[in-house]
């Protein structure tokens, strides 16, 4: 998510004697006093930090930057014991779904898969990722086309006044983010039902994988988190967890307030501070250093695998006026810095689908989609970016089969 919510500005103050400013002084003391809302935190200690875990769930998540050290231990399996983990991707097509982050862009990737289902021809996904508002996605699109509806919902019927509140600067100062996300984990929530947890544990169950990314801000490093493991691991808190998580990967650190994570190290409970993947990376498909065409190879998977990349942004940013404000230059710094590390994502993940045999398959918001942003989360621009998305999936959408200038490589 990359649209920073803009604070209301002070007015000017007025000229005033001593005794106003002592007492101007003594309310802010006051006021400062009873608005420190940042929390206490027990992080793990750095010694600690490989071994930390999510209680009772010791495959809920790996590094998102190294090949996770299980891997030979799985690619060793017998066949009837990979027939018998992964019956709906054991010699079978494989499809892969990659959904990136873009704030209320990800408007986009909702109205695609939507238009993808309406032409009859949209697969069930071997994997489904997510980052960020592609996190808000993934779930519903790794269920298939019963949650269209939910896409939709999601990105045509929210303001930014349902998803966010703004904190005043006092609060902002002392705490830990400038606005506040108790409405999205309500709305989260209100989708995220025991009914969604259930139907992912059983696709998981069948050897199919939903993963979205955070980051892990204590050690700046991305995590991998198997929320499919987390569905179906029996744990009480499991819903709760699979809630945050989708919430984590949507905070954009400094912004919105952090997700705490609590772990167990040592036989001690600890906390992570968890925000946005996309302070790592923008999209994912698996970690860069895994083997993927021998995994393949282990489940007998016929022909080449697609690879399907949403890209919730357009590949060159509009023109805008930047106002001489500090919020409004810090915006469109961290904008372009998303935008940049997005297209970098798009030239890696290919080189990747390339090493790895996979057919590699973009789409991005055209540069010709000209429909102006009013607010944060402004509901006629996400309505315009849902139908533009849309349109183009039932007309038969014209998936890049390599990002710009990488074409005949």
């Amino acid at each position: 998510m990359q649209t920073i919510p803009k604070p209301h500005r002070a007015g000017r103050m007025a000229r005033s004697d001593p005794a106003r400013t002592g007492l101007a002084a003594a309310l802010l003391a006051a006021a400062l006093a009873g608005c420190a809302v940042a929390p206490t935190r027990a992080p793990v200690p750095q010694a600690l930090t490989g071994k930390a875990e999510v209680a009772g769930i010791p495959l809920a998540r790996i590094w998102g930057d190294e090949t996770p050290p299980w891997i030979e231990t799985a690619a060793a399996l017998s066949d009837e014991d990979l027939k018998g983990q992964f019956a709906r991707s054991y010699a079978k097509p494989h499809n892969y779904l990659a959904i990136s982050g873009g704030g209320p862009d990800g408007a986009f990737g909702a109205g695609l898969l939507n238009g993808w289902t309406a032409t009859g021809t949209r697969p069930e996904f071997t994997i489904v990722t997510g980052i960020s508002t592609g996190a808000l996605t993934a779930p519903f699109a790794f269920l298939g086309p019963k949650y269209d509806k939910v896409m939709k919902e999601v990105y045509t019927e929210s303001s930014t006044e349902d998803l966010i509140a703004r904190r005043s600067y006092v609060a902002a100062a002392l705490g830990d983010s400038l606005a506040d996300t108790s409405l999205l984990r309500a709305k989260i929530a209100s989708y995220v039902t025991p009914e969604v947890m259930a139907e992912i544990a059983a696709a998981h169950n069948a050897g199919r994988r939903l993963f979205i990314g955070t980051v892990n801000l204590d050690v700046a490093r991305p995590v991998i988190w198997n929320i499919g493991a987390i569905a179906a691991s029996g744990e009480p808190k499991a819903l709760d967890l699979i809630r945050d998580l989708m919430l984590a990967s949507a905070s954009i650190p400094g912004v919105f307030p952090p997700v705490y994570v609590p772990v167990t190290a040592d036989g001690k409970t600890y906390d992570e501070m968890h925000v946005d993947g996309g302070t790592a990376t923008q999209v994912f498909l698996y970690p860069v250093g895994l083997d993927w065409k021998k995994i393949t190879q282990r489940l007998n998977v016929p022909g080449r695998p697609h690879a399907y990349i949403i890209r919730n942004s357009k590949l060159q940013a509009d023109w805008e006026g930047v106002e001489p404000w500090l919020p409004k230059i810090a915006g469109r710094s961290v904008s372009s810095l998303i935008r940049t590390q997005g297209i970098g994502d798009m030239y890696r993940m290919y080189i990747g689908a390339k090493r790895d045999g996979l057919d590699y398959n973009l789409a991005y918001i055209p540069d010709s989609f000209q429909e102006p942003l009013r607010e944060a989360f402004d509901p006629a621009y996400m309505k315009a970016l849902y139908a533009l998305g849309y349109r183009m999936a039932k007309d038969g959408y014209p998936w890049s089969k390599a990002p710009p200038g990488m074409e005949g490589f």
